[in-house]
């Protein structure tokens, strides 16, 4: 068994600051399992009518650390949105481990897909960061609307590098691997990127999106870091998913 990543590959918070009534929309708490057993807490944002937007958020916090994102999606994109914490982040059960955050993510899938009764062709695969790499898995796996990925990298190797380079020998038993996958998918794909992302380099982002089959569409957004994408962005933002989305 490998050894624990918390604290160096994720960071999750068990303490929701809000939820998405405190920003004027309408919820359902939603509780489904992983194949092991473990309970999943996330968010279900109804709008009917509307493609479902399935989010993988990234390594650090929780849903409700997402809830001005979520808002602005809701409502200038026109998607309903299942958001989730994967173990040990927010309510969610279990201990956080790359294998179980490839659990998290078929279950949430299904629970959409099953629970929900919602076609493929309208679930939308939005990864973010670390999420990127499940929801890229996933998108290999099981057939999508399209897959968005934002700020991806290319996979767990180039990470350790960038980071841990005392690590450079290490090989996960569980890789993310964006870069390997991304030739897989069977989806129209979109890949946007901060230009001056200080966590992971736009480079990454340029890689992935190479590495994709069309249809593709690369969006770089001028003078964005990691986390202030769709701060920076505004309303091009928006327009830009929405567009990607309602015209496929």
């Amino acid at each position: 068994m490998e050894f624990s990543e918390k604290g160096i590959v994720f960071f999750p918070d068990p303490y929701l600051i809000g939820s998405p009534a405190d920003y004027g929309l309408e919820y359902e708490e939603v509780w489904f399992e992983a194949a092991d057993g473990v309970k999943l807490h996330g968010w279900w944002v109804p709008q009917p009518g509307a493609p479902v937007f399935l989010w993988f958020h990234g390594n650090a916090g929780n849903i409700s650390h997402r809830l001005d994102n979520l808002r602005l999606l809701w409502r200038l994109v026109g998607v309903q949105v299942f958001i989730f914490d994967y173990r040990e982040y927010g309510r969610s059960q279990g201990r956080i481990t790359r294998e179980g955050t490839y659990l998290d993510a078929a279950a949430a899938y299904q629970y959409v897909a099953e629970n929900r009764a919602i076609l493929s062709q309208d679930i939308v695969l939005f990864g973010r960061s670390l999420g990127t790499a499940l929801a890229t898995d996933l998108a290999v796996k099981a057939p999508c609307r399209c897959l968005i990925l934002e700020s991806p990298f290319t996979n767990s190797e180039d990470m350790a590098r960038l980071y841990a380079p005392f690590y450079f020998d290490w090989r996960p038993s569980v890789p993310y691997d964006n870069l390997g996958k991304i030739s897989q998918v069977n989806a129209p794909v979109m890949v946007i990127h901060g230009e001056r992302d200080e966590v992971i380099p736009v480079d990454m982002g340029r890689r992935v999106y190479a590495a994709a089959p069309e249809p593709k569409e690369l969006y770089v957004i001028p003078r964005a870091l990691h986390n202030d994408t769709y701060l920076v962005g505004g309303k091009a933002y928006f327009d830009r998913l929405g567009d990607f989305i309602h015209r496929l």
